[in-house]
């Protein structure tokens, strides 16, 4: 049975997940989270705790600092949406931002479902290191765009 749940409840605990992901806060992140979540993202689904420990360890193994700037929330009922920025910052220095999305679904409070969209190219001049990379990822970009700019 569920409990009523308010639009400013939901909100503030997603809002709590976002500063314990930017303080890298393991414990504070997995609370955060139903024993029976689902986290969707790249096409790739991770279930219950051991999801939720999984991907954060994968956000930092490839990430020294994350921070979340939000532009548009919404929440209807037990579902909140919410479009924001990501600044990263990888382990040797190099930056990236990147415009992402997420909804998550509530159940008494913890996240039941998170489901997270954004573009990997976003990422990809970081990640490219050597000549051939770089080549490849700017012409990856370049095809994206054909006809649109």
């Amino acid at each position: 049975m569920d409990n009523v749940q308010s639009s400013e409840e939901i909100r503030n605990v997603a809002l709590a997940l976002d500063k314990a992901l930017e303080s890298k806060d393991l414990h504070a992140v997995t609370e955060k989270f139903a024993d029976d979540c689902e986290i969707e993202f790249l096409s790739v689904k991770l279930f219950g705790k051991d999801g939720v420990r999984k991907w954060f360890n994968w956000l930092y193994k490839n990430l020294a600092e994350v921070k979340f700037q939000p532009v548009t929330i919404m929440v209807e009922g037990n579902t909140f949406f919410e479009e924001f920025i990501v600044k990263a910052t990888f382990h040797d220095g190099e930056e990236a931002r990147s415009n992402q999305a997420e909804v998550l679904v509530f159940e008494n409070l913890k996240i039941k479902s998170l489901r997270l969209y954004f573009d990997r190219l976003d990422f990809s001049s970081s990640v490219a290191k050597d000549v051939i990379s770089k080549t490849i990822v700017r012409q990856l970009v370049k095809k994206s765009l054909e006809g649109l700019a």
